[in-house]
């Protein structure tokens, strides 16, 4: 009978064992609490995180800086060589948007704002007592994206007149 009773209490000694071991390795954590004091609730899923998608005029933004440095071809609209328009008109093209092939025609299909009320993205037309004669993007602070004339490369530089209206394409 000692050697029933030795054997039963070694099982089940190996039991509780393997049952401690088992549950050291696999711990399942306990609610923790907050500041407050109070617990906090248990995930029994995976939390997936989507990024949001980016605004419209951070992908007008992106989509003209991928140009930077393209050379100025007049009558040309890319994808590697652009006038003005033929810059704003690919890159809006890229976004959804259909332009025409001239500034002063994209001009008059926008919806004309004041400079007050401007923001990275919108269309910058600059013009004299002729009319309107060159296009950029604004990129804020003071800036534009624009292909220049002849010789020079798409760039982003600071406006230099006044002589400007402003037109909004929708997002």
């Amino acid at each position: 009978m000692y050697t029933t009773t030795r054997r039963t209490f070694t099982r089940a000694s190996t039991i509780v064992g393997a049952v401690l071991l088992a549950a050291t390795v696999f711990s399942i954590a306990a609610p923790t609490a907050d500041a407050t004091g109070a617990p906090a609730a248990t995930r029994t899923s995976t939390t997936v995180v989507h990024k949001p998608k980016p605004s419209f005029d951070a992908r007008v933004m992106s989509t003209v800086a991928s140009r930077r440095g393209s050379p100025y071809v007049y009558g040309a609209s890319g994808p590697h060589r652009f006038d003005c328009s033929g810059l704003t008109m690919w890159t809006f093209r890229r976004l959804g948007h259909r332009l025409p092939h001239s500034a002063a025609a994209q001009y008059g299909r926008t919806r004309h704002i004041r400079a007050s009320q401007r923001r990275r993205g919108d269309l910058v037309f600059f013009h004299d007592s002729s009319g309107i004669y060159h296009v950029g993007i604004y990129a804020g602070h003071n800036q534009i994206w624009h292909a220049p004339y002849p010789g020079q490369r798409v760039r982003k530089e600071r406006l230099w007149t006044s002589a400007v209206y402003y037109g909004r394409i929708r997002g």
